[in-house]
C-alpha cells in the first residue's frame, strides 16, 4: 500500500516543464528518428503498438469481442475482433488505428503542459500492459515486453530529468509519426495498386466498409492527425 500510495504520489505531482529551447530540441531528434529509415524501422514498433491497442479499444467500446493481437517483425500489426462485419461498429474500429498514436499524444501533450510527466510515463505503461495480455504472436510479445521494460527503467529508476526528456520524446514521437505512418500507409496503397492486389489497408477496408473512396479516409485520417500535432505541439511550447 505504501508504494501504492507513492507512486499516486508522484503521478499526481506535477515538475517543472521544460524550457521552450529544450522541447523543440527534443522534437527536433524526434523528427530525425522519423526521417533515418533503420531508426524509424525499430522506433516504428511503438507506434504499430499503439495503432493497434486503438483498434482493440474502439472495438470493446463499440460492443465487439477482442480476440487478439499481432505485431509484426515489418512493423506491421493485426488486431482480430467478432462482431458484425460492417455497420457504424465496424467502421469506427477499422478508422481508430492511425488516429490512436495521435490521440495519445495529444492526452500526453495536454498532461505535460500541466507538468504530469509521471501521468504520461504510467499511463503509457498501462496501455502496454493491457496490450500485453491481448498479444497473440512470439514478435509482438517481445515487442512489448521491450516497450514496457524500458518504461518501467525510466518511471523506476530515472532522475526527473531522463524522465521529462523520455516523456516528451515519446509524446513529439507519436504526435509526429502519426500523419508520418498515414503517409507512409498511401504510399503502400500506390504500391498495391501498381501490382494489381487488393487495397488491404485501413483506408482499404474503411472505402469497402462505407463505398466510400480510400483516397476520402487517407485524407481524414492525415488531417485528424495533423490537428493532434498543431494543437498538441501548441500546448507542448505554450
Amino acid at each position: 500500500m505504501d508504494w501504492i500510495s507513492g507512486v499516486w504520489h508522484d503521478v499526481t505531482s506535477p515538475q517543472p516543464a521544460p524550457s521552450t529551447t529544450a522541447t523543440l530540441i527534443t522534437a527536433a531528434v524526434v523528427v530525425v528518428c522519423l526521417v533515418v529509415p533503420t531508426v524509424w524501422h525499430v522506433a516504428r514498433h511503438a507506434l504499430t503498438i499503439v495503432h493497434e491497442a486503438a483498434h482493440g479499444f474502439v472495438a470493446l467500446l463499440v460492443g465487439r469481442r477482442l480476440s487478439g493481437i499481432r505485431v509484426h517483425s515489418d512493423t506491421s500489426g493485426l488486431t482480430l475482433s467478432v462482431g458484425k462485419p460492417r455497420g457504424p461498429g465496424m467502421v469506427a474500429t477499422a478508422a481508430a488505428g492511425y488516429p490512436g498514436p495521435a490521440v495519445v499524444g495529444l492526452g500526453a501533450a495536454a498532461l505535460l503542459a500541466h507538468g504530469y510527466t509521471l501521468a504520461v510515463l504510467w499511463a503509457l505503461l498501462v496501455l502496454v500492459v493491457l496490450v500485453l495480455v491481448q498479444i497473440r504472436n512470439w514478435y509482438g510479445l517481445w515487442a512489448v515486453l521491450v516497450s514496457g521494460a524500458v518504461l518501467v527503467v525510466v518511471t523506476q529508476w530515472g532522475s526527473a530529468l531522463v524522465q521529462g526528456v523520455v516523456a516528451h520524446a515519446l509524446t513529439w514521437f507519436f504526435l509526429l509519426g502519426a500523419p508520418r505512418a498515414v503517409m507512409e500507409m498511401q504510399s503502400q496503397r500506390r504500391d498495391l495498386r501498381r501490382r494489381g492486389r487488393p487495397d488491404t489497408s485501413d483506408a482499404g477496408t474503411l472505402g469497402a466498409l462505407t463505398h466510400l473512396p480510400g483516397g476520402f479516409w487517407v485524407t481524414v485520417l492525415l488531417l485528424v492527425c495533423l490537428g493532434a500535432l498543431a494543437l498538441g505541439g501548441w500546448w507542448l511550447l505554450g
